[in-house]
């Protein structure tokens, strides 16, 4: 059976979809997509629409792609000020049989608009940088550490942690679990056929991690994406809650996702981030490709870290990097290099936070990567200290702000090419509504710290 280039996925054809429908006693189908703020949007519809998610695609309001968190439609020179459709056509190799819900099937689709892919479309944009690897005979594989919190709901409508219990990191006994949350959500996606690891207790009460396994680089943003969406649905049938929300609470930790990647020949198969005749082993396209994403480490943190809640996630000593370096198996730099070598040769980029699209996350990793390929960028020095600490290795900060972020990402020549223009500013204009929004909110610290001193 023919494989999609892109997932790997085995690509079915419209008579084994029905088939496989009629097997399963479907008669409702989701197809979604992920628009740019990370938000799984899509339409329910019944079974016999199935010819027509996959040869002629769903119309949806163009606009959708522009929706800011509080639903305002943010303008963009790039779209028809008419509101006009897109159309979501299906991905055959993403057919999937959702187990929590009875007879339904989930399609992930890609958008068109004007009959031609949409280049700001998240999705979209991660297959143009595959693309881009593939010219040169790579193909990216990737892996996640994803983190996030459970909460219980209550009937006044507030959340406490999952488990009030004193619960240690690196732990999965029913302590941690007492409804058996994480064993549904585990079986539920190994049914579904995602790629995952293991999963574990984080440091703080109901904060968890799910590991994935390595995948071609789509189906591990497509496998994110819908375990987030997911996710949440599966909490529901138990009444918790899930965020992925970068710091949730101001005594909870952060909730990262570390994204790992190497870099396969197209044909072989083979790791060519491993040399056994280079230094520690790293080949001269991995030492490129570190010193593509050093050089615009800068310009990516909008799409790594894409809230003003996720600045609040980067402290000393919190394993979440403030200063840009990369070293090997050093859990205080920007790019750590894991000691598995051979075809497990690989980088982590620790800077991710849990809010992050996958799509545009890996996609922006990926461009910033390719620069240092295409144009053999030696990485700096590698650092062998505590780079929270060593002063003389911190010349390279990230910056601690989403408004900072923003304009580094602009001002970064290379992206602009590289990631589009489009998408940068549909992107850009979201994120800054977003900012606005923020600055006309009072906190509650704001009103504890001066309401009775001023």
């Amino acid at each position: 059976m023919e494989k999609d280039r892109f997932t790997g996925l085995e690509k079915l054809t419209l008579d084994e979809i029905k088939k496989k429908m009629r097997d399963h006693s479907i008669d409702m189908i989701r197809l979604e997509y992920t628009d740019i703020l990370g938000i799984n949007r899509g339409k329910l519809m019944p079974a016999s629409m199935v010819d027509d998610i996959f040869e002629e695609g769903i119309a949806f309001a163009a606009p959708s792609l522009l929706m800011a968190f509080n639903n305002e439609i943010i303008p963009s020179k790039y779209f028809s000020e008419t509101s006009d459709d897109m159309k979501v056509m299906g991905d055959a190799s993403t057919f999937t049989i959702l187990p929590h819900c009875e007879h339904t099937a989930l399609v992930l689709g890609d958008l068109y608009y004007k009959d031609k892919p949409l280049r700001v479309a998240p999705r979209e944009f991660l297959k143009r940088m595959i693309e881009e690897y593939h010219k040169l005979g790579f193909d990216p594989i990737a892996a996640s550490e994803l983190e996030f919190y459970v909460y219980n709901k209550l009937p006044d409508g507030s959340v406490e942690p999952y488990s009030n219990h004193p619960c240690s990191c690196y732990t999965a006994n029913k302590r941690i679990d007492p409804k058996r949350f994480l064993y549904k959500l585990t079986q539920s996606f190994e049914k579904i056929g995602f790629n995952v690891l293991y999963m574990n207790h984080e440091y703080y009460p109901g904060q968890f991690e799910y590991n994935w396994k390595h995948s071609k680089i789509l189906r591990a943003a497509d496998e994110g994406a819908l375990f987030k969406a997911l996710s949440k649905d599966i909490a529901e049938m138990d009444d918790l809650m899930v965020t992925f929300m970068a710091k949730p609470r101001n005594a909870a930790g952060g909730s990262g996702c570390h994204f790992h990647i190497s870099l396969n020949d197209l044909k072989s198969g083979e790791n060519v981030c491993f040399d056994k005749e280079k230094e520690n082993g790293i080949s001269d396209v991995m030492r490129y490709f570190i010193g593509g994403l050093i050089k615009h480490a800068k310009g990516i943190s909008p799409f790594l870290a894409p809230t003003v809640n996720c600045y609040k996630r980067y402290q000393p000593d919190s394993f979440a990097p403030i200063y840009i370096g990369w070293g090997y198996d050093n859990r205080t730099t920007y790019i750590r290099i894991p000691d598995e070598r051979g075809k497990g040769t690989r980088l982590e980029v620790r800077a991710g936070s849990a809010a992050a699209n996958t799509y545009l996350a890996l996609g922006s990793i990926l461009a910033a990567g390719l620069d240092g390929i295409k144009n053999q960028i030696e990485p700096p020095e590698v650092v062998t200290t505590d780079l929270y600490h060593d002063e003389s290795k911190q010349d390279q900060v990230l910056p601690n702000a989403l408004y900072k972020a923003i304009d580094f990402l602009e001002e970064d020549q290379w992206l602009q090419e590289c990631i589009g223009a489009e998408l940068i500013e549909v992107f850009s204009n979201l994120k800054r509504s977003e900012i606005t929004e923020y600055k006309k909110y009072v906190t509650d610290w704001e009103w504890n710290t001066y309401s009775y001193h001023n």
